[in-house]
């Protein structure tokens, strides 16, 4: 028989209700039993559930007008869904949900961009890493089956980003965001997609300027990472850059891991 599997993706969609379409197609082509969007602009009472409902999966979401927002849309039994960090003050931005998948912790994550090294949002952006690591410990422990996921807004190693000598004073690859991220990770994660896939070259996101998606001209700041039970049971995590090349897309395409589950 085959091994029962779990698929988990991610995707920061840049707007789900503009990119509904898009995401309805990718769910059909794919079939993941677990989609994890950021960005998805929406206050919750306009989320649009009832599209997916109506597709076999249920959503959980958690966003704001025009700004920010996770969601998961999941064909499996979701438990322990928990919206945002423990502590409330924390929470004006929507960025972090969890919930257990078949015994699995998975954190979906939108890390602030930070804008530019020398800007207020730049120091939010560390802080906000620091209480998610924090957060970590109060919910898991790197001995559990956790799973974190999410547009991370960092490229940790020189291999994840195009011309990584000329991005050293961009957020993205600033040597502070790579070292927030390198801390964070050191809670007990490894990058599944690296487990699989040590080549550079293959990124997640792309501007939408200077035909970056056409010359390959990206990032790698959308990740999956497990701590060492989940890595363990780590059978394939790869980027699907399909959904990139189609008409309006999301700057970011999707990222997909597929654990053993039984």
């Amino acid at each position: 028989m085959p091994e029962p599997v779990l698929t988990i993706a991610t995707w920061n969609v840049n707007s789900i209700r503009a990119r509904l379409p898009a995401v309805l197609s990718w769910m059909e082509k794919r079939q993941p039993d677990l989609l994890c969007l950021q960005e998805t602009k929406v206050e919750d009472a306009l989320f649009p559930m009832e599209a997916f409902e109506a597709v076999g999966y249920r959503a959980v979401f958690f966003g704001q007008k025009s700004y920010n927002g996770v969601a998961m849309l999941s064909r499996v039994p979701l438990e322990d869904v928990q919206m945002g960090f423990s502590d409330a003050t924390l929470n004006g931005q929507k960025r972090l949900m969890t919930a257990r998948v078949f015994g699995v912790r998975v954190v979906n994550v939108y890390i602030p961009n930070g804008e530019s090294p020398e800007s207020e949002k730049f120091v939010w952006k560390m802080d906000w890493i620091r209480h998610l690591r924090a957060h970590l410990d109060v919910i898991a422990a790197p001995t559990d089956r956790v799973v974190i996921v999410g547009d991370f807004n960092v490229a940790p190693e020189a291999i994840d980003i195009h011309a990584p000598e000329e991005a050293e004073a961009d957020t993205l690859f600033h040597p502070r965001s790579r070292a927030a991220i390198a801390d964070l990770k050191q809670w007990g994660f490894y990058d599944l997609f690296r487990l699989h896939h040590p080549e550079g070259g293959q990124y997640s996101w792309w501007d939408y300027r200077a035909a970056a998606f056409r010359r390959n001209l990206g990032a790698r700041i959308d990740h999956i990472w497990g701590t060492p039970a989940a890595a363990a049971q780590c059978r394939a995590c790869e980027i699907d850059p399909t959904p990139r090349a189609t008409e309006r897309p999301s700057d970011h395409a999707p990222v997909i891991a597929t654990l053993a589950c039984g």
